[in-house]
């Protein structure tokens, strides 16, 4: 993979990872790095990078439906109240990825959601850094930076699990939170 902007099939410069396959396209294109509020969008969002810890991606992408369906649609609420038969169910539902720990994770991180004063849209955004200029390549971008570190350990005190510092910011660039598309990347600037 290049370390800068590459022309996919239809001629549009993009990140590197966002141009192939046509599920990337269009995570790329449409929703990575676009501001995500509410907070069950932010639960979705917080679980999917869970899951994907140790794992490629294109993986969550391809069964980011049947994570949907297996955990309600990841309303706070519902995944909340899940008992250890809901979690067995979990364990055999192969439209999932199938980790025992990640799926009690999963909802430990309901429940912790369901408890928070103000909500998981106002501690998650409380550590949105200052806008900075795009990185021009990948090698440019930090895997770990101080604001995700912080949220990382604010999540954690909260009760929340497989959410280090490095998952953080994955999140926080899913979520819009920073702009890490590459400054010549098609897509406009979101912040």
């Amino acid at each position: 993979m290049s370390d800068a902007v590459t022309s996919a099939e239809d001629g549009l410069a993009r990140c590197p990872w966002g141009a192939d396959p046509e599920i990337y396209r269009d995570y790329h294109d449409l929703e990575w790095g676009r501001p995500v509020r509410g907070d069950d969008a932010l639960f979705e969002r917080v679980s999917l990078e869970a899951f994907q810890s140790g794992l490629s991606w294109l993986v969550i992408l391809r069964k980011r439906e049947g994570f949907r369906a297996a955990f309600d649609d990841f309303r706070i609420a519902k995944v909340a109240e899940y008992t250890d038969d809901d979690a067995e169910r979990l364990l055999g539902d192969a439209g999932i990825v199938r980790n025992r720990l990640k799926i009690a994770a999963t909802i430990a991180n309901a429940k912790a959601a369901a408890e928070l004063d103000g909500g998981l849209t106002d501690l998650v955004w409380s550590f949105a850094p200052e806008p900075r200029e795009r990185p021009k390549r990948l090698a440019d971008i930090a895997a770990v930076t101080p604001e995700s570190t912080a949220l990382s350990k604010a999540l954690k005190k909260k009760g929340f699990r497989f959410v280090g510092p490095t998952t953080a910011y994955a999140m926080m660039q899913a979520v819009g939170m920073v702009d890490d598309h590459l400054a010549d990347c098609h897509v406009p600037e979101l912040l």
